[in-house]
């Protein structure tokens, strides 16, 4: 019995933890991470780009794409495909703060759970058929 009221106190001592720490997180916090106010995207397959990753949805995702897109990181090409099959559901845009070009550039703000936070830039190129042929990204200073 002895035992029992151990594992009775030690539940309790960390349930209680986990609430304080819940309580001490803004929930705006917990909705941006979720959510993120896409009005500015005015063109509707970056629309739909940015709402795929926003949700970590490859094959939504992918679907946007040529099958030959370019992927431009800071100027250096890179493999669009295994570069996104590792990003996905591991980043997102925290806000969109400005958008040019009929839509198809993006700037804001960014979380990767790998590089942190940061300003980043999304620029697509879309082709024939409505497809994103091409799409550079990039640290942004704005």
């Amino acid at each position: 019995m002895k035992t029992l009221n151990h594992y009775i106190i030690y539940g309790t001592l960390i349930t209680s933890s986990v609430n304080a720490q819940a309580a001490k997180t803004p929930a705006s916090t917990i909705q941006n991470i979720n959510t993120m106010n896409t009005e500015k995207l005015n063109n509707p397959v970056v629309k739909q780009a940015i709402d795929a990753l926003q949700s970590g949805d490859k094959r939504a995702w992918f679907a946007l794409f040529t099958a030959d897109a370019g992927l431009f990181d800071d100027g250096n090409e890179m493999n669009f495909k295994s570069f996104f099959e590792k990003a996905l559901g591991h980043e997102r845009f925290t806000s969109i703060d400005k958008v040019e070009q009929n839509g198809l550039h993006l700037y804001g703000k960014f979380h990767s759970d790998q590089w942190g936070d940061f300003k980043t830039y999304f620029k697509f190129t879309i082709g024939i058929d409505d497809k994103i042929s091409k799409l550079e990204i990039g640290q942004a200073s704005y």
